[in-house]
């Protein structure tokens, strides 16, 4: 046996328990380094002359000098001392101090100049590839001070790229951008681009549910380059800034799952402008408001227009951009096709610039809608549902081929009613699926699927993608028993009846193996329509499917669900887009304080009518009192 004494003097791998002296290379050989072990022993190792190697050897800086630069260093950078400054770099501080004004508004102090002609931020030939997929080629725009610049384009032209990049979520492979005078070749993580003075709202809500509204509002803010803001500060201006964006702000202390969508989506707005940006990008962030959160966002958008900020409006609503909108820039296939002046525009024109086509693609109109027989069959009965206790039960029938809409203000009801009728429990009553003669009462999520009841949720992220996985595979998540049987998936028979949904649906992808996190919003939730759609349902429960879609795939949808209720699905749609209503839905129910106050059959159905309906319980209620 080899004892320890003897096994030091082998070659050969380490192992467990082998202390073998480090041998440290030299300039100089042995000799030198006994040299400079000797050197480190005399008396001018006080005064900091250090030498290692003799002549040839290396001068180390005295740790006198060391010690200088050090306290210089903390200086300049107080946070230096006890953060590496490898992460200082990562994180902006390096290079680019953040610098709180009197006022709190986050500036960024670097080697950038004076705005010229206004514009505070200018984007030149950015370009993104992912693998073989450009996602971006030459995408440029810019930003002035005090204006609302919308971005538009169809989904998959680039629009979230461009968002993503300007955000430091993703890194661009060309191109440069100027903010401040000081220009850019990339913002290496998110915390650098807010410190450049850009904040972000993006159309998925970004919020932490098991926290309180207070402390999501002020997520971040108290980070290792920034002052912490005392509490009593922190409440004073989140209550102002809520009460500015909501009739009735959620109390402080309350959970924000607890929240509605729109509430939350309201919350990430708020904490945006916490931040007092420079430039704010709304990245579809009225999809998920109500009429009256978005009208005041509105409001609070032309505020800080006056006060200098420069903000870029992301929108597939043409109202939206008619409403607010300065300027007006088109994306089409990763590249910046024109911009346009706010007052000097039609939807035509627009259309034309973001699909490269002559033609809007053509509108479902009721005219143009077969007549519904009026004796078709019952398909879903709804028997006395209470959505919550104490409101007045629901009673109705839907019928073979009729589309049937949800309206009202946010958190009304018709949320909690569409999940009534996917099963999800209501308080109390009972959805009844009605097959002929035969009658089954919809007790569970599981028993509505089957009994061919098709649920598309509202919320892509939470209640629907599988990010990790593959586009195929995400579409055939609900079919995977008849497409899959013994649990092994047959691509060839699958990815033939997913293309004819990529068809009809007008689905921009690369390859159907790619993640479906690689799609834009719009096109992942189209990916989640053909998902049930493969279902072949008998009734399709839509939670606002529009949401975060271009206005061609709006008309996609809408020609697809004709299609659907001619041969006799009913369609039931939540929708938070008045046009919608008036345009596709065969009757809407209002929704009011959990109860159904109106029904609105398609000859009443003008804009008029139905946006008072929103208010005339309310307006009642008060008349009452």
């Amino acid at each position: 046996m080899v004892g320890p004494e003897a096994r030091r003097g082998l070659r050969g791998p380490r192992r467990r328990g082998d202390r073998r002296p480090v041998r440290r290379r030299t300039v100089g050989g042995r000799a030198a380094h006994d040299e400079g072990r000797a050197a480190c022993r005399q008396p001018d190792r006080a005064a900091g002359a250090v030498h290692h190697g003799g002549e040839r050897g290396r001068v180390h800086r005295s740790r006198r000098d060391h010690d200088e630069q050090r306290r210089d260093t903390d200086r300049r950078h107080p946070v230096a001392r006890r953060v590496p400054r490898r992460l200082l770099r990562q994180l902006g501080a390096v290079g680019m101090a953040t610098v709180t004004t009197p006022a709190g508004r986050s500036t960024a102090s670097g080697t950038g100049g004076s705005e010229d002609d206004g514009v505070v931020l200018r984007v030149e030939g950015l370009g993104k590839r992912f693998g073989p997929t450009v996602a971006l080629r030459d995408a440029s725009i810019e930003i002035r001070a005090g204006e609302i610049h919308a971005l538009v384009g169809e989904n998959g032209s680039g629009k979230s790229t461009l968002v993503k990049i300007l955000s430091g979520v993703h890194t661009p492979n060309e191109g440069a951008i100027t903010i401040g005078g000081e220009t850019h070749q990339r913002f290496a993580t998110p915390r650098v681009s807010q410190s450049a003075g850009i904040v972000t709202v993006f159309q998925e809500v970004l919020s932490v549910g098991s926290r309180t509204v207070l402390e999501n509002l002020w997520l971040g803010s108290d980070g290792l380059f920034t002052a912490k803001v005392p509490r009593s500060e922190k409440i004073d201006r989140a209550s102002e800034v809520l009460a500015e964006l909501l009739e009735t702000p959620p109390a402080l202390d309350a959970l924000v799952e607890d929240l509605s969508l729109s509430d939350r989506q309201v919350c990430s707005i708020a904490r945006a402008l916490l931040r007092n940006p420079r430039i704010l990008i709304l990245d579809e962030a009225t999809s998920a408001l109500d009429f009256d959160s978005r009208t005041r966002l509105f409001n609070t958008v032309r505020r800080i227009r006056r006060e200098g900020v420069g903000i870029v409006l992301i929108t597939h609503r043409m109202d939206e951009i008619e409403e607010i909108g300065d300027r007006i820039t088109v994306l089409r296939s990763g590249v910046t096709v024109g911009t346009v002046d706010g007052d000097d525009w039609t939807t035509q024109q627009l259309v034309e610039l973001m699909t490269g086509a002559g033609q809007l693609a053509p509108t479902s109109s009721h005219a143009e809608q077969r007549e519904r027989a009026v004796d078709a069959p019952v398909l879903l009965r709804i028997d006395g549902v209470v959505l919550a206790p104490g409101r007045a039960p629901i009673d109705l029938e839907i019928q073979a081929g009729e589309l049937v809409g949800l309206a009202g203000l946010e958190g009304q009801g018709q949320d909690a009613f569409i999940k009534a009728l996917a099963g999800f429990p209501a308080a109390s009553g009972r959805v009844v699926r009605v097959d002929g003669e035969r009658e089954t009462v919809i007790s569970s999520h599981d028993a509505a699927h089957a009994q061919r009841i098709a649920y598309v949720p509202r919320e892509r992220r939470g209640e629907s993608l599988f990010e990790w996985m593959s586009i195929l595979d995400n579409f055939v998540v609900p079919t995977i028993g008849r497409d899959a049987p013994g649990g092994f998936i047959r691509p060839e028979r699958t990815a033939k009846r997913f293309a004819h949904y990529i068809d009809a649906l007008r689905i921009k992808l690369g390859r159907t193996s790619d993640a479906i996190s690689t799609l834009s919003g719009g096109n992942q939730q189209k990916v989640i329509i053909a998902r049930w759609l493969a279902t072949e349902p008998r009734v399709l429960l839509l939670n606002d499917p529009t949401r975060g879609i271009d206005i061609n795939a709006k008309r996609d949808l809408y020609r697809l669900l004709a299609e659907l209720t001619a041969e006799g699905l009913a369609v039931v749609m939540l929708s938070t887009e008045v046009d919608e209503h008036i345009e596709l839905m065969d009757r809407v129910l209002v929704f009011s304080e959990f109860e159904c106050s109106s029904e609105l059959h398609r000859d009443e159905l003008t804009r008029e009518a139905l946006v008072s309906s929103f208010f005339r319980k309310e307006a009642d209620h008060d008349a009452a009192e």
